[in-house]
Formats: C-alpha cells, structure tokens, sequence
C-alpha cells in the first residue's frame, strides 16, 4: 500500500490500521527501529526527540500509539517520503 493512502487510513480508521502498515507507515516519516522488546518496537528519528512505541497485539496496532504517531508528525511537520 502507497504511504498516502496508509496515512489517510491512519487519520480515518487508527483502530484498523495492522502493525506492518502502522510500521510501513513510520517508515516513509523517517523513522527506523531502535529496538525491539517482546511485542515493543520502538522507533525514532535524528531530529525528533522521542520515539515512538508501536505494540503488535495480534497483527493490529494500538489506535492510541498511532494518535500519538500522527501528533508528533503535526508537531514536527513531518513530510512522507517515498516507501522501499
């Protein structure tokens, strides 16, 4: 799936949107996993601050991570790049 169309999943349905794609989605923002801990991953980027934490709870992602991935796209105004 193109990164558009994931994020305008992720701004209309989070509580659908599974982990691959809420991972692809992080991706193409820039972020890269740092670490993984059991069912953790935790991503960041150079210029942001904090990291983000998506949990895999059954192939889907958590609807409140993916609020607060799309919070700190706003606050940074994070473009989308192209999906590898």
């Amino acid at each position: 799936m193109q990164a558009q169309k994931l994020l305008e999943k992720a701004l209309n349905s989070p509580q659908n949107l599974r982990f691959a794609e809420a991972s692809k989605l992080a991706q193409a923002f820039g972020f890269q996993i740092a670490r993984t801990r059991g069912s953790h991953y935790l991503l960041k980027r150079p210029s942001v601050p904090e990291l983000l934490n998506f949990q895999n709870a059954g192939g889907k992602a958590k609807p409140y991570q993916i609020k607060l991935m799309m919070e700190i796209v706003e606050t940074y105004n994070l473009t989308l790049e192209k999906l590898k």
